[in-house]
């Protein structure tokens, strides 16, 4: 259910924000009256809202930061005013259009100087796709109409802004895991043309071999072995390659392959899909075997994940 709350005091404004996103402190950049909206849901993984608001300022800090919590991003699609973004030592202005991602488990600061309209999506950060390391490297930096995936992803969402209130659940969940899958290829694309320049193309080697593991993910043989063939390496190689990552080659292809699944299996429209069918369809055909890394990954049977949607 999309839901609409509108404040009219800036201490009602502490609470909601941080009740709607995570713990905040925030402060008001001018005194006077404050008014602010946050209008949204939540569609399985994903949080969409909308957030418009007069000036103040939002801050992470380490005091808020929750061991415990599930690591999320957040995606900010400026869709009116400017909004000034700082963290992991960079900060990027937002002019409309303009997008950003950060990383919620650690500080960061939104100042907004004026009226100001967001579009805000919050989701576990493993939906992206990309290591930790990786996506630390772009928390903070503007992309849009300078990325020429980015620049396409940009007015898209700003027309999904206006769509999601109108969704029946079903679609709207599946529509903002589309999103975020597209929006793990326009981070790809920025980290693919900045590895280039940063490390003579290490990382760029390492992030072709990912998307050949993502493009061949329903291969049952897919393995270390058959991903040093296809790209002329050695297994020892690609094994020192991957170290970097904090992820063994075996490890990326499994986790890829759960992700994919625990996907479908969040899907409403899939229901009907038998489990064994859709850890086939990502290249665990043994249902027992399936059955058992998921178990060991998420803590439940993929039977029992699916019931608990």
């Amino acid at each position: 259910m999309y839901d609409v709350q509108r404040v009219e005091s800036f201490g009602a404004w502490k609470s909601l924000v941080s009740e709607s996103f995570v713990p905040l402190h925030c402060e008001q950049i001018r005194p006077g009256n404050f008014s602010g909206k946050i209008a949204g849901a939540q569609f399985g993984d994903v949080g969409v809202m909308e957030v418009a608001a007069n000036a103040h300022l939002v801050r992470r800090t380490g005091d808020l930061l929750d061991a415990g919590d599930t690591p999320q991003f957040k995606l900010n699609l400026q869709l009116g005013g400017h909004g000034l973004l700082l963290q992991d030592g960079r900060e990027t202005l937002l002019r409309p259009g303009d997008m950003a991602i950060y990383d919620t488990e650690k500080p960061y600061t939104l100042l907004f100087e004026e009226d100001s309209r967001t579009l805000v999506l919050m989701f576990p950060q493993h939906l992206l796709g990309l290591p930790a390391g990786d996506a630390s490297e772009i928390t903070a930096v503007g992309f849009g109409v300078e990325n020429q995936l980015g620049a396409a992803l940009s007015p898209f969402l700003t027309q999904l802004a206006h769509v999601f209130p109108r969704l029946e659940e079903p679609i709207g969940r599946r529509l903002a895991s589309n999103v975020v899958d597209v929006l793990g290829t326009v981070l790809a694309s920025e980290l693919h043309e900045r590895a280039g320049v940063l490390d003579g193309g290490k990382a760029r080697h390492i992030r072709q071999i990912q998307d050949y593991i993502d493009r061949h993910l329903a291969d049952s043989e897919l393995s270390p072995g058959s991903i040093a063939n296809a790209h002329f390496i050695s297994l020892r190689s690609l094994h020192h390659l991957f170290a970097e990552t904090g992820h063994t080659v075996s490890e990326w292809i499994r986790l890829r392959r759960l992700e994919r699944c625990r996907r479908d299996l969040a899907d409403p429209l899939q229901l009907r899909v038998p489990v064994g069918v859709i850890g086939a369809r990502w290249g665990l055909p043994d249902a027992a075997h399936f059955s058992r890394v998921f178990r060991s990954f998420y803590g439940c049977s993929p039977t029992a994940f699916r019931l608990s949607i």
